[in-house]
């Protein structure tokens, strides 16, 4: 068996609560336009402002000025749109403020980093500078090797896409199979990696992943961080 050598993450629900945060930051961003001035229920805008993140993707840049095409002028006239768009995205933006990683992850982090002998990074999928500063307001750099940060918009290559990990473990020097990958689902985070070698772990989160199957199984599934422990081990 192939000494491991680094563990790589996924960022989003499995260092933090992506979905917490993003109910939490809409909700605020709506909130905030109402007391603007827009004149509707924040459960209405609240729908309007899901329905537009489903339909344009959540990386799409303009939820807000779609938002407001959406609804009757009535709504907003009387009020310039554009500090309408504004309060939603001052509030969204400010709720990030509040980002925090899972419990379990900084003691786990700290507690590989100390050994030296395990490289620390991440594999994560979305826009180049969204997850950095993901990576920033989380504060965990500190114990994650520069060296291994690989962001699927700065390579050009998506998950679930099979090279998007070969990438990383190339710019590692490693072969897949000195590598542990830890992510939560089981299509993007399991199965690519089971097909190039990697060890696949799973981390089960409440998200919209929970109930998910992929088309393998993962080495191994954990609840928690804590778990990753014994299987160092």
């Amino acid at each position: 068996m192939a000494k491991l050598r680094a563990i790589l993450f996924d960022v989003d629900d499995t260092l933090f609560s992506t979905t917490q945060f993003a109910a939490l930051a809409r909700q605020r961003a709506c909130e905030a336009m109402v007391k603007q001035g827009l004149r509707l229920p924040v459960s209405e805008v609240r729908r309007e402002l899901d329905e537009v993140i489903t339909e344009f993707t959540s990386n799409y840049g303009g939820h807000f000025d779609k938002l407001l095409l959406r609804v009757p002028e009535r709504c907003w006239a009387g009020i310039n749109r554009a500090l309408l768009i504004a309060a939603g995205v001052m509030a969204y933006h400010a709720t990030k403020a509040e980002l925090r990683p899972f419990p379990g992850v900084p003691p786990f982090l700290r507690r590989v980093h100390a050994t030296g002998d395990i490289v620390l990074g991440v594999i994560t999928h979305g826009l180049e500078i969204k997850q950095a500063e993901k990576l920033l307001l989380l504060n965990l750099l500190q114990w994650i090797n520069p060296s291994a940060i690989f962001i699927s918009d700065q390579l050009g290559i998506s998950k679930p896409n099979p090279k998007l990990y070969q990438r990383a473990c190339a710019g590692l020097g490693l072969d897949p199979r000195e590598a542990m990958y830890v992510g939560d689902s089981p299509l993007s985070d399991i199965d690519p990696v089971n097909q190039i070698g990697m060890i696949s772990v799973r981390i089960l989160r409440d998200n919209r992943f929970a109930g998910q199957t992929g088309r393998t199984e993962p080495r191994f599934t954990i609840s928690s961080f804590d778990d990753l422990v014994p299987i160092l081990a």
